[in-house]
This record gives C-alpha cells, sequence and structure tokens, in this order.
C-alpha cells in the first residue's frame, strides 16, 4: 500500500431528497504499487454491476467531451488507415458519441457498455449497442456474428475492468490481424505530479503507466506501439496497440516515456510516499485556512458536485464546514452528496444565500471557475482554491 486515502462512499452516488435519512456505506480506498511490475490500482472492488448497470454520466452532456471525441476520431483516421465498411468496436461506448464520429467516415460500428439506459438510447439513436460487459467470450461472439474489428477502442474505461486480463484477451480475439486497439487511460505521472489525488475513487481500479501496460499488454499477444499524452482527466495518454508482431514500427515515444517513469522513481514505493506527504501537508493547509473562517461564523459553500469531490471532501474533511455545493449541471441540482449529504444548489444560491467562501472542489477548473463569476468577487466575496498549492483569491 502506498497512498492510504480516507474511506469513501460510492464516489457520485449522488441521492434524492427522500433518502437523505438512509446511510450510505464507506469503502477502503487505499492505493497499492505492484513490486514487480510497478502497475498501481485499488484491491478493493465494488461490484461492477452496482457501479455501472444504472450509470447515468452522458458524454453529450459535456460539449468539452464531444469535442474531444471528434479530435480523437479525427487523429485515429490521419495516424490510422481504416477502410471504408471496416468494423469498429468501441468498449464502454456510453451514448455512442466517438462511434457517431465513425460512422460519418463509413465504418460499420457496434457499441458495448453496461449500463442499460444509456445502451438501449444509443440503439434507439441508430448505433447499435449492447448492454452488456466486455469479456473475452463476447468478443468471441461478435467476432462470429460481425467479423474482426479493424479498431477496438475504450476511452477511460481501461482502468474500470477486476479483470483486466479478460478485457485484453477479448480485444487480442476480435482484433483483425492489421487492427489497431486505441485507448485513453489517466496517466499516472501526470495524477501525481499535478497532484490530482481526487481522481483515485472507487470506479478507477487501475492507474496505468506506460511500462506496466506495455508489458501487460505482451502477456496478452499485444504490443504497445504507440503514446500521445492528452490533458483529460488530469492528465492521460492515448496508447494504440496491436496484435504481437503486427505490421506497425513501435514509436519512439514509448521507450522516452518510460525511462522518464523510471528515473523519476514511479515503479517504487518511495515517489508515492512523497505523494502521501504532499496530500497531508495541503490538507493541513486547507484546513488552517478554514477553521479560522468557521470559527468566524463566515458562509462556506463548495463548487462542484463531481464524483472526484467526494474523494476530496473526505480527504481533506470539508464536509463539516461547507453549507452546499454549487453545480452548474441541473441534473445535479437538489440532491444530496454522497455520504454527508450536503445539498446540491444551483450557482445562484451563492448569490441568493450571501455566501462569502466558496471552496472550488473542482479545483482543476478554478479559473474558468472564477471568471464565470467574477461578480461573487465583485461583491467581497472570496474563493478557496484547495489544490494544488491551497490558495484563497
Amino acid at each position: 500500500m502506498v497512498l492510504p486515502l480516507a474511506p469513501t462512499p460510492l464516489a457520485d452516488a449522488y441521492i434524492p431528497a427522500e433518502h437523505v435519512d438512509k446511510v450510505q456505506e464507506v469503502y477502503p480506498l487505499d492505493v497499492f504499487l505492484c513490486h514487480d511490475c510497478g502497475h498501481v490500482q485499488l484491491l478493493d472492488v465494488i461490484d461492477p454491476e452496482i457501479l455501472f448497470r444504472k450509470y447515468i454520466y452522458t458524454s453529450a452532456g459535456s460539449p468539452g467531451l464531444v469535442e474531444h471525441f471528434r479530435a480523437f476520431a479525427d487523429d485515429l483516421f490521419n495516424r490510422v488507415n481504416v477502410p471504408e465498411g471496416a468494423l469498429m468496436v468501441d468498449i464502454g461506448s456510453n451514448d455512442g458519441t466517438l462511434l457517431r464520429f465513425s460512422r460519418d467516415r463509413r465504418l460499420r460500428v457496434l457499441g458495448v457498455d453496461p449500463a442499460e439506459g444509456i445502451a438501449r438510447q444509443a440503439t434507439e439513436s441508430g448505433i447499435e449497442t449492447l448492454p452488456a460487459f466486455f469479456t473475452s467470450k463476447l468478443a468471441a461472439d461478435i467476432r462470429a456474428e460481425h467479423g474482426a474489428a479493424a479498431v477496438v477502442t475504450a476511452n477511460n474505461v481501461f482502468a474500470h475492468a477486476d479483470d483486466l486480463g479478460d478485457v485484453a484477451e477479448g480485444v487480442r480475439r476480435l482484433l483483425a490481424p492489421d487492427g489497431v486497439f486505441v485507448f485513453e487511460v489517466s496517466y499516472v505521472v501526470d495524477l501525481v505530479d499535478n497532484m490530482v489525488f481526487d481522481f483515485f475513487y472507487h470506479e478507477h481500479l487501475c492507474y496505468h503507466s506506460v511500462k506496466s501496460l506495455a508489458s501487460f499488454l505482451h502477456l496478452h499477444g499485444m504490443e504497445l506501439i504507440d503514446i500521445e499524452r492528452v490533458a483529460t482527466k488530469g492528465g492521460s495518454f492515448r496508447g494504440t496497440a496491436q496484435l504481437a508482431n503486427g505490421p506497425r514500427k513501435e514509436a519512439p515515444a514509448i521507450a522516452r516515456l518510460i525511462a522518464l517513469e523510471e528515473s523519476e522513481g514511479f515503479d517504487k514505493v518511495e515517489r508515492y510516499k512523497v505523494f502521501a506527504a504532499e496530500i497531508d501537508r495541503a490538507r493541513e493547509a486547507v484546513a488552517d485556512l478554514l477553521r479560522p473562517l468557521k470559527s468566524q461564523g463566515k458562509r462556506i459553500a463548495g463548487y462542484g458536485a463531481s464524483a472526484t469531490a467526494t474523494t476530496l471532501i473526505y480527504e481533506f474533511g470539508l464536509g463539516p464546514f461547507l453549507e452546499f455545493i454549487a453545480d452548474d449541471n441541473p441534473d445535479r441540482q437538489d440532491l444530496y452528496s454522497p455520504g454527508h449529504h450536503i445539498p446540491t444548489r444551483s450557482p445562484q444560491d451563492i448569490y441568493d444565500q450571501k455566501i462569502e467562501y466558496v471552496v472550488i472542489l473542482a479545483w482543476r477548473f478554478a479559473q474558468p471557475i472564477m471568471e464565470k463569476h467574477r461578480e461573487f468577487r465583485e461583491r467581497g466575496g472570496h474563493f478557496l482554491v484547495p489544490l494544488p498549492v491551497p490558495r484563497i483569491v
């Protein structure tokens, strides 16, 4: 164990008022490092049926994510020659946003997503989506019915599977001899360097390095051939893999990033002990800012009712300080936060309730949030940005 974080409820389990009297169970959130391969992961696994069957988050609800997938499709087809009519399968396809862009390029597309409601809606919108978890058996069934896939994609879902080996085996079975597996995962180097510890929560079982992932894919008959770092989710990388001894050459970026990881000790316990100490210092600094404000009777709210906010609230002990959490998404408003049951409200409540200090829980977006609410500061309000360096604005 390299990072003992505070136990939390399921990070995205915001609840309606009628359930507010129910106690939500908390689960360990301890992060472990494998001495053999350097892989970083959680060992406490929540039943995926609980996590994902009733999943409601959709890509289309985030304009930034829609544009990200548009650019992803452009990049994919610029780098990989995919003939018209070839099959593309997206694992964890959500509402089919990426597949829509690919279908526009005259590919046959198929989604796989266990969230039954979202899968049904995607199919009804014209993107056939299987309401299932991706397994090696399902991959064999898809190949038998649809043929081999020229492209298999998995974006921000490759970290979610407890049996990642079976997922990889499924990809191997599904790929055509010259096919590619293209995926995005959070990059543990960026998570640590950028202090994005709140990205650790129970949906995310795996936190990938290039070194550990390259050896993992090799075990399953594939080889990593390219890596591109991307800014999403606090720092990620887009990997491209093919079947072992495939037609494409390995890009120099892979060796370069493995050397970086080794030189900075991301396959060693000591680097994560330093990270844990940095989190402890930030926690104490935020508490030193908030305690005097609370004792003076200042009114304090949070901003950003996300899954990452749950990890941050529990690890930094923010629950007793926050009157409510403001969020821009109407679907998040008038709910209650996981565990602490802090009410979620419209940002307008910051003004109507005469809040004096706003803790930006969605701290990676602190600058646009502060720009959007310039009026709050003009009225004498203050923002507290908890990370990477705690400060009051």
